[in-house]
């Protein structure tokens, strides 16, 4: 917010639109993509390894990209990323060769489902939106950002039912080809609206001259500061492993334990998403009462019970609900954790604080699939379910233990 005029500066409004017209694409691809590899003949150990292996190239690209960003700035690597995603999605729109598909899981991030966020540059975007914004603003901008990411994946997952409206047209796995048309669209407005968001000066520079007034004296030693992100880290690697063991299987699992198709897979994970949204909001409004530390707690211990029943649901339906009544209270923390982690630092580490977030949960997830899908390969419906639970546990009770006392922690 413009400390002057009470208003926003010009560049959130434009990355929270590049965020919903990029997500709706991923939304899309959450429902359909690992539908199409299985109508392909991917198994799932080798859908797994292709899901770990996207994963693992985010985790390189954003520890070389992330902290390099704090130099050169972040639009040209945002509008670099948005040329990959078109290119990727054309390719894939044309052709089902596994190098294509491959190339456009690796890069392009297909199937992964960032809620709206740009991959492995998605630190760039948090710093970036937090550059100008005083910290009482951070948890209801991060708050309304993820909402719209959430929003724009629910309308996705809907489209991502459409492979069953022409599956008489375009039988078998072609009925999946015109979903990589969503991606490619919300490449070309993300292109356009970030060509007309302007950059200040690097935030490195800014820092520099900030450093010698009053506000920099405020800001946490570089020690103290190192500490708290080491603390961030070895929590989030807990919550990593639980998200990937779970998370990108869902469509696959709903079609292997009910035997259901996109038809009604893709309208229940776009509950999901739109429960992530109205969590999202209920998690600012709780992190103004009770802190931004002890409203993930909260609500994350809610989603840890519901992660627990969608598996032992006997109905399609139950499993349904329980899952998507669990994002809201598991997703739905994502903007009060971002507002948290963008004040563990001063200006000049902003873009290595939120590099620590993503990588440390990024390297963790990246395992989880490979795991789960040797899991599922066995026909262990429920075992990924109960180990990501442990993970998820854990990450709850380090994540507390590591933030409570923190000041920054209640906006």
């Amino acid at each position: 917010m413009d400390r002057g005029t009470g208003r926003w500066p010009r560049v959130v409004p434009l990355l929270m639109a590049v965020r919903f017209a990029r997500s709706i694409g991923q939304g899309a691809l959450v429902v359909g993509f690992t539908l199409y590899l299985h109508a392909l003949g991917w198994g799932a150990a080798r859908i797994g390894a292709l899901l770990s292996g996207a994963l693992l190239v985010a985790v390189l690209l954003t520890l070389l990209v992330g902290p390099a960003s704090d130099r050169l700035g972040r639009r040209r690597f945002l509008l670099g990323y948005e040329v990959v995603v078109l290119f990727s999605s054309t390719l894939a729109l044309l052709s089902s060769s596994p190098w294509v598909l491959t190339a456009g899981a690796l890069l392009g991030g297909f199937g992964r489902g960032a809620n709206g966020s740009a991959g492995p540059f998605g630190p760039l975007e948090q710093a970036w939106l937090a550059q100008d914004l005083p910290p009482a603003q951070r948890a209801r901008v991060f708050s309304l950002n993820a909402a719209l990411g959430f929003g724009g994946m629910a309308l996705g997952a809907l489209l991502g039912a459409l492979p069953a409206a022409w599956r008489n047209e375009l039988p078998g796995a072609l009925a999946f080809r015109p979903l990589f048309v969503l991606p490619l669209l919300g490449s070309l407005v993300g292109l356009s609206l970030l060509w007309r968001a302007r950059e200040g000066a690097a935030p490195v520079a800014v820092a520099a001259s900030a450093q010698r007034g009053v506000a920099a004296a405020a800001d946490p030693p570089a020690a103290q500061q190192n500490r708290l992100l080491l603390r961030l880290a070895i929590a989030n690697s807990l919550n990593g492993m639980g998200i990937g063991l779970v998370a990108p299987w869902m469509a696959y699992w709903y079609a292997l334990r009910f035997g259901h198709g996109p038809a009604s897979i893709g309208p229940a994970l776009a509950a999901g998403f739109v429960c992530a949204a109205l969590g999202a909001q209920l998690a600012r409004r709780l992190s103004q009462r009770v802190g931004l530390v002890d409203a993930v707690v909260y609500m994350r211990a809610a989603g840890l019970a519901l992660l627990l029943l969608t598996p032992l649901s006997p109905w399609f339906a139950l499993a349904a609900i329980a899952w998507a009544v669990r994002s809201a209270f598991n997703r739905g923390t994502v903007g009060v954790r971002q507002a948290l982690v963008v004040g563990l630092t001063d200006e000049r580490r902003r873009g290595l604080a939120a590099t620590v977030n993503n990588v440390s949960v990024m390297l963790p997830r990246a395992i989880g699939p490979a795991l789960s899908g040797l899991m599922l390969a066995r026909g262990w419906l429920v075992a990924p379910f109960l180990v990501a639970a442990l993970f998820q546990g854990a990450y709850l009770v380090a994540y507390r233990g590591f933030f409570a006392g923190l000041s920054a922690a209640r906006p």
